[in-house]
């Protein structure tokens, strides 16, 4: 781990003008969301991760600070720093719910509580670019990792490209990739929510607590929708990034 922050620290630094501690922050930060750095997992010192960096212990107290303000660290009196017991999710990259969990060494399952085939709606069809009366893949899930559950996923894709409800285990994406589909693009919308009562008794939490949705469409090199998916995700859990550029 250490090696990896240090050539990191340094890639970034040859790739953009800015202080330190941006430099450092950023690296810290793309360690978290790449799973280099795992949930729990305790930071080097100040002073050793000063001395492997060449930087001065103010600099990288500035970068830890940043990122315990955004959540992403934690820390503990006379313990350390750490990374917070949270999910983050990237939005500058296409992955799945499986992937993002397998990545920092989380072991996701999923409990489908409606699966089947039927007629697409007209909000659907709208998603997806099909005609009315065209069939779809359902899928209702109760997403979870070491039997906490963690999200709610209404999914529908078009018939045409998944036959059968059947072929879904774990991951929709793995099943795309053993028919040969690969998802080039995907656009998503977010907004904070309430939970209800029914999706707060599923999600283990209180009536009213705060979640986020999410809406994907995902799409083929050649503009095909494969996926019309709205997710809603403990806020307690999860932080979702995107990285901006001016240019």
């Amino acid at each position: 781990m250490h090696s990896y922050l240090v050539a990191e620290f340094h890639r970034q630094g040859e790739a953009r003008r800015a202080p330190a501690y941006q430099h450092l922050r950023r690296t810290l930060q793309h360690a978290i969301e790449n799973g280099e750095l795992k949930p729990g997992q305790a930071l080097p010192g100040e002073r050793e991760l000063g001395k492997r960096l060449e930087l001065s212990r103010v600099t990288v107290r500035k970068a830890i600070a940043g990122l315990v303000a955004d959540g992403l660290l934690v820390q503990r009196q006379g313990a350390g720093t750490f990374v917070a017991e949270r999910i983050v999710k990237s939005f500058s990259q296409l992955t799945s719910f499986t992937d993002d969990l397998r990545a920092r060494g989380l072991d996701p399952k999923s409990v489908f509580l409606e699966r089947g085939v039927g007629e697409v709606t007209p909000e659907e069809a709208m998603a997806l670019n099909l005609s009315p009366g065209a069939l779809v893949v359902r899928y209702y899930r109760l997403r979870t990792a070491a039997e906490q559950p963690l999200a709610l996923e209404r999914t529908a894709v078009p018939q045409s490209v998944l036959a059968d409800p059947a072929l879904v285990g774990n991951s929709l994406y793995a099943t795309f990739a053993r028919l040969g589909i690969r998802p080039a693009r995907a656009l998503q919308r977010l907004r904070a929510i309430a939970f209800d009562a029914e999706q707060a008794r599923l999600m283990h939490l209180p009536e009213g607590s705060p979640g986020l949705f999410i809406e994907r469409r995902t799409f083929l090199e050649d503009g095909r929708v494969v996926e019309f998916t709205r997710s809603f995700y403990r806020g307690d859990a999860y932080d979702f990034v995107a990285e901006l550029h001016s240019e």
